[in-house]
């Protein structure tokens, strides 16, 4: 908590009475910033910070909010790492789809292992874990958020590709290529989660009987920290990415339609179906985010900030607990899109619907087609030549 020399302290009458600081501020799944009430008033120090109720200071939310997590925790971590079995010791061919749906599966998967710290939380109202711990969750918080809609947007370039430019996939989107270009995903996410780090501590806090407990919470110190820090997180973790996303599918949908291309193609299917979850789940959080934004333009105290302030405040916990299910939802979309292969395969039936979404099938039969044709070409010359060798012997 900030060290200040003085405070002053102002009956809580009505909201006209207080006005609400630049640095009211939530980061992603940020339930853990207090405000300290004592006798029926709320305490203003001389930098005009305001500390915000926690939910930690809840009971009925923090059990909700433990409940939801824990449910996540047991769907998320075995779903994850049976797409991760499936995929490493059953699938006979590791397509490129294959290896981004991999990689999706371990960020998903890391971060589901990460939610036992909140649930651990949320159940003792106190962060036990230190402020490094406070700092680095909600940093790999951050990193498998970019990781995950960036993996989701080089599925549907990938797929662009394949449908607009088939001929041009083995030079533009070979194995090599998008193994390259996921080591580069990887180490740009880490990068662009590093406010996650900056803007987070751990700080004192006081629950109802005024006894100290430690919360992981926010730390903007000034209202550009807070207008930095989302606008960053939505403009490069979703509107621009979304953009890449829903402009490809455009284009696929668009050469769908001038060719007589009719059959059913499962790989588009799955991409979309993740791209439309993704996105169900995400898009309310990055909405709130913009409301905060927006907020911060307002002048402390004005109505319409007080408004905005209503809004975003109360509806962190349940966006960024979307956001949260958003991870443990991919296996379960799996298991609905490859049921058809259950009785057959059992437990391969993973290993099944991936390897039917192999674009290296598809390119394997292009280059096989060209081979054939290249054949048939030198199997005609041939034959003309020796056609015209008799005619010459005959002539004699």
């Amino acid at each position: 908590m900030l060290n200040v020399k003085e405070s002053i302290t102002f009956p809580m009458a009505n909201d006209s009475d207080f006005k609400l600081s630049s640095d009211s501020s939530i980061s992603f799944l940020d339930v853990f910033n207090d405000t300290e009430i004592e006798d029926g008033s709320i305490v203003l120090f001389s930098n005009s910070t305001v500390e915000e109720p926690s939910i930690v200071s809840n009971i009925a939310t923090t059990t909700i909010g433990a409940l939801i997590l824990g449910l996540v925790f047991l769907l998320g971590v075995p779903g994850n790492l049976f797409i991760i079995w499936s995929i490493l010791a059953r699938a006979r061919q590791r397509s490129v789809t294959t290896l981004l749906i991999l990689n999706l599966a371990c960020a998903d998967g890391f971060l589901m292992c990460l939610t036992i710290f909140f649930i651990i939380y949320l159940a003792r109202q106190n962060w036990d874990f230190g402020n490094y711990m406070c700092k680095g969750v909600f940093y790999l918080c951050n990193t498998n958020m970019y990781a995950s809609i960036f993996l989701i947007t080089l599925m549907s370039l990938h797929r662009l590709v394949a449908v607009v430019w088939p001929h041009r996939v083995a030079a533009l989107a070979s194995k090599k290529m998008v193994v390259r270009a996921i080591a580069v995903l990887w180490v740009l996410v880490f990068f662009m989660a590093i406010p996650a780090l900056v803007f987070r501590e751990v700080r004192d806090d006081h629950d109802e009987q005024n006894k100290t407990r430690l919360v992981c919470a926010s730390d903007h110190r000034l209202p550009q920290h807070v207008v930095f820090q989302y606008t960053f997180e939505t403009v490069l973790g979703f509107l621009v990415p979304y953009g890449i996303i829903v402009s490809s599918y455009v284009c696929i949908l668009r050469r769908l339609r001038q060719t007589k291309f009719r059959r059913k193609i499962r790989s588009e299917k799955l991409i979309l179906a993740i791209v439309v979850m993704f996105g169900i789940f995400w898009l309310p959080y990055h909405v709130i985010n913009i409301i905060q934004v927006v907020a911060e333009h307002f002048e402390d105290g004005s109505p319409m900030k007080k408004r905005l302030y209503r809004i975003w405040q109360p509806s962190r916990a349940v966006t960024s607990a979307l956001a949260f299910i958003s991870s443990c939802a991919n296996p379960i979309l799996y298991t609905f899109t490859g049921k058809s292969y259950i009785r057959e395969d059992g437990m391969a039936f993973m290993a099944r619907l991936f390897e039917g979404t192999s674009l290296d099938t598809g390119i394997r039969k292009g280059r096989q087609t060209t081979r054939d044709r290249e054949g048939k070409g030198l199997k005609d010359m041939l034959s003309f030549s020796s056609t015209g060798e008799n005619a010459v012997m005959n002539g004699k």
